[in-house]
């Protein structure tokens, strides 16, 4: 079973860095980053922001990301630099649905275009994204849904990739522990998979 789990994790992290070499990390991530974009508290430290940006991904892969968070007019500001292709962010506890997470070249994308709300997803490869000190979120159906009571969800790790429930036998609604179908029926269908990869 170990074996198994650092084979997935090198698997991602070695898709990571192929997705990444045409990646250009010296100039203003834009569009890539419109993942989050709540103001954390002023009393909220840089490296109180750091440290739960890389709460949110498995140690290995935290350990060397890039470290990013949004200031009051929006932007982007990066907190650290980082050289393994994937992006943390520390999110706002006090938001639902900023979640802090860390996520591959791939997954910024897809993230990007939901918040556009694009048709469908742009990335043209699965992307990673890591929820490892878990989240909150409005609907396990409805990516667009903003008035739904919190859902509160432990830790997990989700491949983002129009997954069709059909094709995949996984179901379409919350599950505590497993694997399921998030946003089933819209572009934005993804594996939600609870627990540690």
């Amino acid at each position: 079973m170990k074996l198994a789990k650092r084979t997935l994790s090198f698997l991602a992290a070695a898709t990571a860095m192929l997705l990444v070499t045409g990646m250009n990390f010296g100039r203003p991530v834009q569009a890539r980053t419109l993942v989050q974009n709540s103001i954390t508290d002023a009393s909220d430290t840089s490296q109180a922001k750091v440290a739960r940006a890389m709460s949110a991904g498995p140690d290995n892969i935290a350990r060397s990301a890039r470290i990013i968070d949004t200031d009051a007019e929006g932007n982007t500001v990066v907190l650290r630099d980082g050289s393994n292709g994937f992006t943390c962010m520390p999110g706002n506890p006090k938001v639902i649905g900023e979640p802090a997470m860390c996520v591959d070249a791939a997954s910024l994308q897809w993230f990007a275009d939901a918040k556009a709300h694009k048709p469908r997803p742009t990335n043209t490869v699965p992307g990673i994204t890591y929820m490892l000190a878990g989240a909150t979120q409005r609907s396990d159906s409805d990516p667009n849904d903003k008035t739904s009571p919190a859902i509160t969800v432990g830790p997990h790790w989700m491949i983002m990739w129009p997954f069709d429930p059909k094709a995949t036998g996984l179901p379409t609604t919350h599950k505590p522990t497993g694997a399921y179908i998030m946003w089933a029926g819209s572009p934005y269908a993804h594996v939600h998979i609870m627990g540690r990869p």
